[in-house]
C-alpha cells in the first residue's frame, strides 16, 4: 500500500464537500455513475461521495484511496452504501488488482491530482476487461486563452502545494484518448468557477 497523506487538505476536503454536494455536485456524479453494472473499480474514492450514487446494478465497488484521513472517512460511507464497497489503500500508478478485474473503473475528480496521468490511465486500462467502460468526471483547463494562462501560472506557483497535488492546468479528455480509450460520450459542464467534463470513454477489446 502506498499511502499519499495531505493531512490539512483532506481534513479541508471534508468538511467542505459536503456544500458542494448540495450545490450540484452530487447531481454530476450520480450522471456520471448512471447505468453502470458489475465489478467497479474506483480509482481515487476520496472520503467516499460517490458511494451513495451507484446503480443498483452495481454488484461490487473496489474503492481504492492513498489518503489515510480520507480512507477512513470513505470506510464509513461504504458501510452505508446501498451495494458493497470495499475500500482499500494504494494509488492510481498502482492499482491492486489484477489484469482484466473490472467490468468500470470510475476515475472521478482525480486525476487532477494524481503524479502521472499516463501512468494512471494506463493502469485503469490493465484492469478493465477488454472493451470495459472508463467513467469520468473531472476538472480541466479552460478553453478561454487568458483564464487557461491564469490557471497554468497559479498551479506552477501555489495550487498544488495547497490542494494536495491538485493541478488546474490539465486537459484531461485528450489525456483519456493519447491513453488509447475510444471516448464515447462527453459532456463539457461548468461548475464552481471550473469547466469540468464527465464520460464514457471505453478501453480496446483487444
Amino acid at each position: 500500500m502506498s499511502d499519499r497523506a495531505h493531512p490539512l487538505f483532506a481534513r479541508a476536503y471534508e468538511k467542505l464537500s459536503p456544500g458542494a454536494e448540495k450545490r450540484g455536485q452530487a447531481e454530476l456524479r450520480a450522471r456520471t455513475l448512471a447505468g453502470l453494472t458489475g465489478r467497479v473499480i474506483e480509482v481515487g474514492a476520496g472520503n467516499g461521495l460517490n458511494f451513495c450514487h451507484y446503480p443498483a446494478e452495481v454488484s461490487e465497488v473496489v474503492a481504492v484511496e492513498p489518503e489515510p484521513y480520507l480512507r477512513a472517512r470513505a470506510a464509513e460511507r461504504a458501510a452505508a452504501a446501498h451495494v458493497p464497497v470495499t475500500v482499500v489503500g494504494g494509488n492510481a500508478e498502482a492499482v491492486p488488482l489484477g489484469d482484466g478485474e473490472a467490468d468500470a473503473v470510475v476515475m472521478s475528480l482525480v486525476l487532477c491530482s494524481v503524479p502521472d496521468q499516463a501512468a494512471a490511465l494506463a493502469e485503469a486500462r490493465r484492469v478493465l476487461k477488454p472493451g470495459g467502460e472508463l467513467r469520468f468526471y473531472e476538472h480541466v483547463i479552460s478553453q478561454r486563452p487568458a483564464r487557461a494562462a491564469f490557471q497554468r501560472a497559479l498551479t506552477r506557483t501555489l495550487w498544488k502545494r495547497i490542494s494536495g497535488g491538485c493541478h488546474m492546468d490539465r486537459d484531461t479528455g485528450r489525456a483519456i484518448a493519447d491513453a488509447g480509450f475510444a471516448i464515447e460520450e462527453v459532456d463539457r459542464v461548468p461548475f464552481q468557477g471550473l469547466a469540468h467534463i464527465l464520460g464514457i470513454a471505453r478501453a480496446p477489446r483487444g
